[in-house]
């Protein structure tokens, strides 16, 4: 097992147009033990830092270390890293054992009769000690996916890397195999870094969920933290689906101190407790609320409310998404399944002050977080993604 350490890492690739960053300045520390997930939206420069880690990849810039001992002029074969790659690559040829057997009968002198040991215990908590002697080509992707898994944990590495490695998976299946790879974390403890694109892996298996953009850090934290305290609009979007309903919106101080953020075909009423943790007298700032903070209640005070056209209405079973027409703006609600209005008609939305966050307009930075809601965050935050 390993610490993790990326010092002002910085990638460049270079291009025909010209330069291309796909990794700039991380500064990430990942402790011994932990199962760290690495999400953003395609090309923010997940994978490639996964792969300069690994080896791969060279480093631009900057600096990696594991336990304290720079690896950047390190062989990807010195490094004590397993990667499990999204293609599972697998050799046709190679039965199962043989596939798990390779990495170990390539790198190390262990004997036969240890390295059939490892690949054994490893196919039994994979559960595919019975395929052994199968080839690949007649396994279903899971089990590939098993496979390739088991050949990674029989190198008993310091670092396990996983690069999308359910991505093609069907539905059910993904759900099915991440339970196992947490599981098998929780078994052997050794540090994990997984990479993804579906933020709803990201929120259910990590310790801490690290967000990029472009190739740069837009927030670290547990999966409590980055839903309920985004750093910036873009964390605030891209966790949780659906994802936040933002509005621009001014806010207006009275006399009293108490407020009115005022936005395209609504106003709302704020405390002064609100307008002092602003710490500004006026200002504008993006109003994000979510869609399952969000009510419809035709009794709701008009100060507090607004009104706005049915769209769309999807029954999804547990719950009913409502997608409305606010002054000719999205809005997004999450309402139990007994509220289910016609398309056309005119509903009231509320919503409470505790649950709303502000980000300034310009840097798009988070500034009201209503209630510290991570501090109250549910246990089981994979219902509310």
């Amino acid at each position: 097992m390993a610490r993790v350490e990326f010092n002002d890492v910085t990638k460049v690739f270079e291009d025909s147009s010209g330069p291309i960053v796909a990794v700039e300045e991380l500064s990430l520390d990942i402790p011994d033990g932990e199962f760290v997930v690495f999400v953003g939206p395609s090309g923010c420069g997940k994978s490639t830092t996964l792969r300069m880690l690994a080896g791969l990849e060279t480093i631009t810039d900057g600096e990696i270390k594991l336990d304290g001992t720079r690896v950047n002029e390190l062989s990807p074969r010195d490094r004590d890293i397993a990667m499990v790659f999204q293609s599972y690559a697998l050799y046709p040829h190679k039965t199962v054992r043989q596939n798990m057997a390779y990495g170990l009968n390539l790198s190390t002198d262990l004997q036969e009769e240890e390295i059939d040991r490892r690949v054994v215990e490893a196919a039994e908590m994979m559960g595919i000690e019975d395929l052994l002697d199968k080839k690949p080509g007649s396994l279903s992707g899971g089990q590939q996916q098993r496979v390739a898994t088991g050949r990674a944990i029989v190198r008993e590495p310091s670092v396990f890397l996983f690069d999308e490695p359910l991505s093609n998976l069907d539905a059910q299946l993904r759900k099915h195999m991440r339970t196992e790879l947490a599981r098998i974390h929780t078994e052997l403890g050794i540090t994990t870094i997984y990479v993804t694109h579906d933020q709803e892996e990201a929120m259910t298996m990590a310790d801490r969920i690290v967000i990029l953009d472009n190739g740069r850090l837009q927030q670290v934290g547990t999966p409590k933290d980055v839903y309920y305290r985004p750093a910036n609009a873009f964390v605030a979007d891209f966790i949780g689906s659906p994802s936040m309903n933002f509005f621009d919106v001014s806010l207006d101080v009275a006399g009293d101190g108490t407020g009115t953020l005022v936005g395209d075909g609504f106003e709302y009423a704020v405390s002064t407790e609100l307008v002092d943790t602003i710490d500004a007298g006026t200002g504008e700032y993006i109003l994000a609320i979510r869609p399952e903070n969000l009510r419809v209640d035709e009794d709701a005070p008009a100060e507090k409310s607004f009104e706005a056209t049915v769209d769309v209405v999807e029954v999804i079973g547990s719950d009913n998404f409502l997608y409305l027409d606010l002054a000719g703006q999205e809005c997004r609600v999450r309402t139990p399944v007994e509220i289910e209005p016609e398309i056309g008609d005119t509903v009231r939305i509320t919503f409470d002050e505790a649950d709303l966050h502000l980000f300034d307009r310009d840097t798009e930075e988070a500034v009201v977080h209503g209630h510290n809601r991570a501090e109250e965050a549910p246990q089981t935050i994979e219902q509310q993604v």
